[in-house]
């Protein structure tokens, strides 16, 4: 019975995917289909699951980073934190490229989005880079990889909904996400570094000095206060991290419009509108899914995949490489938040069975589904990149080869090595 009804599900949902139905309507009609085919439910538990799938607390997360990662993209926030990273970083050669891993890092610790981060960044650093000799192709695939961090340094919207999906602390997972984030973005340093040595590249030209960096700082003391707020608010227990969303939205909004005075009432609009189109296509996608995660519950589907896998293998390092394998794979198709959705439930079961910590596995899935916004054929960062390096997607994509095998390499070490995961969290619980 559990077979037949995984075959009804998920060929109804490769279907509508197909048929380029929107993932939360397909994961809608998917729902649907259970129903129609078991006749245990009414058609009600489809909108009841939608309203109670997107009234949580910690998912009020999720529209407020939005609304402040616009913000801060509009606000001149971005561009201070390009400003004081050039002062320190620039003469370096290839110092370009190392600015905008580390802008992108920093911008991460206060948007929780991947596109958000390659869109604001990217927006500053593409046309000086090309101006300057960079090769286009590197330059968009290291933007575009670089935005990944976006969703795995705290803040992540990504995590908020994990944490929902599998009832983890939201907190632990930020703590979590910040030494891997840190790994992927020195690695990212790294190749960026020889790449510009192999290809003559040349940093900045005007001289370090401790006046000009002290200068720099003070102009973007406010840009820099962001972060330090944020996270010193949740991790100092002054606020949840739902509360520091709508903080940083607030912070942004005044920031933006009052102090750099560089979002009039029509910028804000527009921010405000995009914000709101995000927003709404997620809740949308998170209503659907949580419908469609209790269909997956009741049809024994996640525990019947639990016992598939263990009965494979019980090793720990085989069935941690297929489950990576699979979400690299997923990452290729499907948006971020819709795997989690969809995989979390599924693939829990089958790590608690292996003694995987929530919190380590939360760190996994993050990381891998990050990789898919660098994957070809639907790798979001890679549409934004090429969108801000106004160029064709073939020519992103012809870069991003390199960066990618870097970025797998790290999700190993990340996978078989708990501790790059697990130390903030247990140091400072």
């Amino acid at each position: 019975m559990t077979g037949s009804i995984a075959l009804v599900v998920f060929a109804t949902l490769i279907i509508c995917l197909i048929l380029t139905v929107p993932i939360g309507f397909s994961l809608g009609i998917a729902s649907l289909a259970y129903i129609l085919y078991t006749k245990q439910l009414t058609f009600g538990f489809i909108a009841q699951n939608m309203v109670t799938g997107a009234d949580s607390f910690p998912i009020m997360a999720i529209p407020f980073f939005v609304f402040a990662g616009e913000l801060m993209g509009g606000g001149g926030i971005s561009q201070r934190l390009l400003n004081v990273a050039n002062v320190f970083f620039g003469r370096i050669r290839g110092g370009l490229a190392i600015v905008t891993v580390v802008v992108c890092m920093f911008f991460a610790a206060i948007s929780g989005s991947g596109p958000a981060t390659v869109a604001a960044v990217g927006g500053m650093v593409v046309p000086t880079m090309i101006q300057k000799g960079y090769d286009r192709k590197f330059v968009l695939a290291l933007i575009a990889a670089a935005g990944s961090i976006g969703v795995i340094i705290h803040p992540s919207i990504p995590m908020v909904v994990y944490s929902v999906t599998t009832n983890s602390s939201v907190s632990k997972l930020f703590m979590a996400g910040f030494i891997p984030g840190i790994l992927i973005g020195l690695v990212l340093i790294g190749y960026a570094y020889f790449f510009a040595r192999k290809m003559g590249y040349k940093g900045d030209t005007e001289p370090f000095s401790w006046g000009r960096a002290g200068k720099e700082v003070w102009k973007s003391k406010w840009a820099l206060l962001s972060p330090v707020i944020i996270l010193g608010g949740i991790y100092g227990g002054i606020f949840t991290p739902t509360e520091a969303a709508a903080v940083a939205v607030i912070y942004s909004l005044v920031i933006g419009c009052l102090v750099y005075k560089e979002l009039d009432f029509k910028q804000l609009l527009g921010v405000t509108k995009n914000a709101c189109e995000t927003t709404a296509t997620i809740m949308i996608v998170i209503g659907c899914a949580a419908g469609f995660s209790k269909v997956l519950t009741l049809g024994r589907i996640p525990t019947t995949v639990a016992t598939f896998l263990t009965s494979l293998t019980d090793s720990k390092i085989v069935i941690l490489l297929l489950i990576n394998v699979l979400l690299l794979v997923v990452g290729c198709f499907m948006e971020t938040l819709c795997a989690i959705m969809i995989l979390a439930p599924i693939l829990f079961p089958v790590v608690k069975v292996l003694g995987v910590d929530p919190i380590h596995f939360g760190i996994i899935m993050v990381v891998n589904l990050a990789i898919g916004f660098i994957t070809p054929p639907l790798g979001v960062n890679l549409f934004v990149a090429a969108r801000v390096g106004e160029t064709t997607l073939d020519s992103v994509i012809k870069g991003i080869i390199p960066f990618l095998i870097l970025m797998i390499v790290t999700l190993l070490l990340i996978t078989y090595i708990p501790e790059i995961s697990l130390f903030l969290p247990r140091l400072l619980s």
